[in-house]
């Protein structure tokens, strides 16, 4: 008579635990499917770090056995050993439209309008972000998403009308998603370029922002 009476109340249990494997199983899926670029991008990071002694060039010489990272366009792009960025930039993209610059941000690197351009005096600013959900930002978000494994004195470059631009990470810092005070000081009389992506990666929470020295 007990082992009759306990059926109905391990059937319940049984249910519940399959329930909730199911919905964890769910969960799982759906975190693959919103962070799998970010995955894919940190376990290549780690099994293979790109080699930061590369130079990088417009066209590779012929005849030379030292290996170089050819910049992708000529006209302007960027270029960041460390983390294996190579990208187009797209010229004059307006922050502040959603609508232009997550079009623009589909093609590349987006450089802000009405900020200067490599080499010249100022801040020259560098965004790859979107602001509207997380699979928008999975979406547009890819080539900065390693941007936080700079550090002090590591180099990128910018390549801009068949010139190439290098600069030295001074600073990097997270701030909030209002924060523009790290784009003040045009009139200091230093090249930087500001390299700004979402973070953490995959939200739009935040802003994760590289400040670099032109090194002339």
């Amino acid at each position: 008579m007990l082992s009759e009476e306990k059926k109905p109340i391990n059937n319940k249990s049984s249910i519940l635990v399959k329930t909730g494997l199911i919905l964890l199983a769910l969960s799982f899926c759906a975190f693959l499917l919103f962070y799998y670029p970010v995955l894919v991008k940190e376990i290549g990071y780690l099994i293979k770090k790109p080699n930061i002694t590369n130079d990088v060039v417009l066209s590779e010489p012929k005849n030379d056995q030292k290996k170089y990272i050819v910049a992708i366009d000529k006209d302007f792009s960027i270029v960041v050993p460390k983390i294996g960025i190579n990208s187009k930039v797209i010229k004059n993209v307006d922050p502040n439209n959603s609508y232009e610059y997550q079009a623009q941000l589909s093609r590349g690197v987006a450089h802000a309008k009405g900020t200067v351009l490599p080499g010249e005096e100022g801040i020259s600013f560098y965004f790859a972000h979107s602001s509207d959900n997380i699979l928008s930002a999975n979406r547009y978000n890819s080539v900065f998403y390693l941007l936080n494994k700079l550090e002090l004195d590591d180099s990128f470059y910018l390549i801009y009308n068949s010139r190439i631009y290098k600069y030295s990470v001074s600073e990097t810092k997270v701030v909030s998603a209002e924060d523009t005070q790290y784009l003040l000081g045009n009139n200091d009389g230093n090249k930087k370029a500001v390299l700004m992506t979402c973070w953490p990666a995959g939200t739009t929470l935040k802003r994760y922002v590289v400040i670099g020295k032109l090194v002339e």
